[in-house]
């Protein structure tokens, strides 16, 4: 039995948040006789640039969700996939940090490599993530986060069909001010961050900023007793900023990140028979371990996941009489390699492992002019992007393994066999234990041209029509090579076998395994994985193809004011992912994927009352959307990449409550309701899931309260709880084989999910210290995620993953 892995301590009841309620409703009574009612305060005016221009949150018609930095303080989080499940319609999956996936409202991009992009687009000071590298950095002076809802395409452009997430950070004032902090927590966590803000002239002035996070993680080797998941990242950046007497900022930036940890470890979950036999195949779900008591094993040959980022923006801003401009230029650079365990085990006729290796450079300019003519706000402006980016994906394992992949899946062990023949004749030769790997070479040259233009019309002083509308082309250039296997010491030994000094053996047992497949004694020399019968004579050619796609997406919306506080709103909006390539499915091709939203919301806010509510109804069709799958009914027998499309389908509601109640005691709630179905699609076993559902969760909600308590010495403590809830996974007919849903009767998959987040701080007078403590986790909840895996088809190896356990720490800061 493995006690590394913690037993969860009993579920956390959905009815948490009343709960919570009820004991800050209790506070609240408490304070009342201290606190006179006219001291309730008023909501804080929150700017954001969702539309392209800085307007009040309470005026944007869209359905979005705002982050500041003291929600990422009172989460701990140190990036952004660790705020996963506080922000409902939002879902981060930063399991691999170099390659995490973004969720809103359902929709999502499998990452089958650099020929495709992502359906969320990330931006960081308006400036585009390209890749999924690049996309997930270390929190570091973060001003505030700003998730944005259904499709972008006219206001942020290519891929946001799902919606955008948008990263503002701090800029350099002219305050000379500094911070600094250190965290320490279970498991081996420690954190540093560093900032200082300096004033060089009285219109030029400076920010430093470094963040640090190390830890041990929670998960052991049965084996060797080490830990598997551990974190190792750091990040600084450097900022400039100069105010211009005409009226003009100039912003430079330059972020710099590494990242140097093991890669994400897998759950076997099954039972393994004594070496040298295999695991049975095909495996039995009947027999699964529980993934809470399995035994863990990771033996990855050089396991790494590691980055280095690089990015500098420039944004130049200057107000003319008739309009404001807004130039942004950046660069954008990144190597990554992440190699992970995808067997569970420690077995070397099992063993498999693939990694993913990246170098990006990317390049963007945006120019941008925003104005009033009459009674008409609008803004207009162009953008070019352009990317070039190195791919291999690399799969790399033994000939044992490979051996036991042609046994189950061809009924043939090739190498066994053939070692049979070499004792049986004392032929001192092995063709086992030895290397094999192979690699799928991608290039991408990309390009991507826009032009834009939204304006709002105030029709009266209650009423705005809005319309907008963007053009962009997209032109990509791709390539695929499909290196050859890579097996030295096997290749030299096949080399010794058909030599006379071995009486040429190899020749002899060709022509016996003739007898039986003419095409047998192929397989010791030629890929396995990456083998694409449907092109003969690729091994070793570059394949090139080039294609432009364009799209045009537009934006309608009507917003009517009822009174100072309320606001009704209207919107058809549009968003597509451009078409691309599968990096692994060689000569491959799909066209642009759209997603076409209907939406209406109100929005009121109650400045007396403390009040802000907004909530909406959609509705979205998502055509053509790609995905990839591990095909087994290939007509070799060898499971290959493809890519499969669907179209799929959502009816939603969201809402989102903020209420600061008094100047001391604030609270939230937001909540999604999404029915997203499959409006058609087949799978390749022949499953029609049409009218079925994805196995999206149909619930989730966030809820909180923070509360101040001032001392008679004027310090104060500060306390705040958060708690998500995540319904459970639909099933459909093809749940059990996507490994989602009804995967074992020994545990369960998809269940529902809770996690409560605390923290307490307390502040001294002057805020210049404070000393606090935090949990994460707090009910010690853990899930078992998805069961599968490339090996579990070819090997008889499905595995899994557990999310965390509680967390808890301390903290110390320092401002001056």
């Amino acid at each position: 039995m493995n006690n590394n892995k913690r037993m969860p301590l009993g579920r956390t009841p959905l009815y948490m948040s009343l709960l919570m309620a009820l004991v800050s409703g209790a506070v609240s009574a408490q304070d009342s006789a201290s606190e006179k009612s006219d001291d309730a305060a008023l909501l804080d005016k929150v700017v954001v640039t969702a539309q392209g221009r800085e307007q009040e949150l309470k005026d944007v018609p869209i359905a979005v969700t705002v982050i500041d930095a003291s929600v990422i303080d009172q989460l701990a989080a140190t990036n952004i996939g660790e705020l996963d499940g506080f922000i409902p319609g939002l879902e981060t999956n930063s399991t691999s940090i170099t390659q995490p996936r973004y969720s809103i409202r359902g929709i999502s991009t499998g990452d089958f490599g650099v020929g495709t992009d992502p359906a969320v687009g990330v931006y960081i000071d308006g400036v585009y993530a390209a890749r999924s590298g690049g996309a997930m950095l270390a929190f570091n002076d973060i001003e505030r986060i700003e998730v944005l809802k259904g499709p972008q395409g006219t206001l942020f452009g290519r891929n946001t069909a799902a919606g955008a997430v948008s990263i503002i950070t701090n800029k350099p004032s002219q305050k000379q001010e500094g911070q600094a902090s250190i965290r320490i927590g279970s498991d081996g966590l420690s954190s540093m961050y560093g900032l200082y803000n300096l004033p060089i002239t009285a219109s030029s002035a400076v920010r430093f900023s470094f963040a640090a996070n190390e830890s041990d993680g929670w998960l052991k080797d049965d084996a060797t007793g080490k830990y598997l998941n551990p974190t190792d990242n750091w990040a600084s950046k450097i900022a400039w900023r100069t105010l211009f007497g005409n009226g003009t900022v100039l912003d430079v930036s330059w972020d710099h990140e590494e990242v140097d940890q093991l890669a994400r470890p897998v759950i076997g979950v099954v039972p393994l028979n004594p070496y040298p036999f295999p695991a049975n195949f095909p495996a039995n779900p009947a027999t699964y371990l529980d993934p809470f008591t399995a035994p863990v094993y990771n033996d990855v040959v050089g396991n790494k996941e590691a980055r280095k980022f690089d990015g500098v923006t420039l944004q130049l801003y200057h107000s003319f009489e008739w309009a404001s401009m807004t130039y942004s230029a950046a660069y954008r650079g990144f190597e990554t390699i992440n190699r992970e365990d995808e067997d569970g085990t420690n077995r070397i006729n099992l063993y498999l492992d693939t990694a993913n290796v990246e170098n990006n450079t990317s390049y963007y300019h945006e120019l941008k002019f925003n104005g009033m003519s009459g009674p008409v706000d609008w803004v207009a402006g162009a953008s070019w992007y352009s990317e070039k980016a190195k791919q291999e994906s690399r799969v790399n394992s033994y000939t044992d393994s490979i051996d036991t992949l042609y046994y189950n899946v061809i009924g043939f062990p090739l190498f066994s066999v053939m070692q049979s023949y070499l004792n049986n004749f004392n032929v001192p030769a092995s063709v086992l234990g030895t290397t094999w790997a192979e690699t799928m070479y991608n290039t991408g040259d990309f390009s991507a041209t826009a032009v834009f233009g939204d304006a709002i019309w105030h029709v009266n002083d209650r009423l705005n029509l809005t319309f907008g509308l963007r053009y962009t082309r997209d032109q990509k250039d791709f390539s695929w090579l499909n290196g050859p296997r890579v097996a030295s010491d096997l290749d030299q030994t096949l080399a010794f076998l058909a030599s006379p000094a071995a009486g040429n053996f190899l020749q002899l047992y060709y022509a016996q395994l003739d007898m039986i497949d003419p095409q047998l004694k192929y397989l010791y020399t030629s890929d396995v994985i990456f083998n694409y019968a449907a092109f003969p004579g690729v091994e070793g050619q570059t394949i090139r193809k080039k294609k432009t796609w364009s799209d045009v997406s537009p934006r309608l919306v009507a917003d009517y004011r009822i009174n100072d506080e309320l606001m009704l709103w209207g919107s058809y909006t549009n968003g597509y992912k451009a078409g691309g390539f599968n990096s692994v499915e060689i000569n491959s091709q799909f066209e642009n994927e759209d997603v076409d939203n209907l939406e209406v919301g109100i929005k009121g806010s109650w400045q007396d009352i403390g009040l802000s509510v907004n909530t909406s109804i959609f509705h979205y069709v998502y055509n053509n959307k790609q995905s990839i799958r591990l095909d087994n009914t290939s007509s070799s027998g060898i499971p290959q990449y493809l890519v499969d499309s669907s179209d799929e389908e959502a009816l939603g509601w969201d809402l989102q409550v903020m209420w600061r109640a008094t100047s001391n005691l604030g609270f939230m709630f937001s909540s999604q309701y999404i029915d997203q179905t499959y409006k058609n699609y087949v799978t390749s076993s022949n499953v029609d899931l049409s009218g079925q559902p994805t196995g999206l969760p149909v619930w989730s909600f966030a809820t909180g309260m923070n509360y101040t308590w001032t001392l008679p010495n004027a310090s104060h403590i500060e306390f705040s709880v958060m708690h998500s809830y995540r319904d459970g996974s639909r099933c459909n007919a093809d749940s059990q084989n996507q490994g989602s849903c009804q995967v074992s009767p020994n545990f369960t998959v998809g269940e529902d999910q809770n996690k409560t987040d605390a923290r307490i701080q307390w502040l001294a007078s002057d805020n210049q210290w404070a000393v606090g403590a935090y949990v994460r986790n707090a009910f010690d909840n853990q899930y078992i995620g998805g069961v599968g895996g490339l090996t579990r088809d070819v090997f008889g190896t499905p595995h899994t993953s557990l999310s965390e356990p509680r967390q808890y720490g301390m903290e110390i800061k320092l401002k001056f």
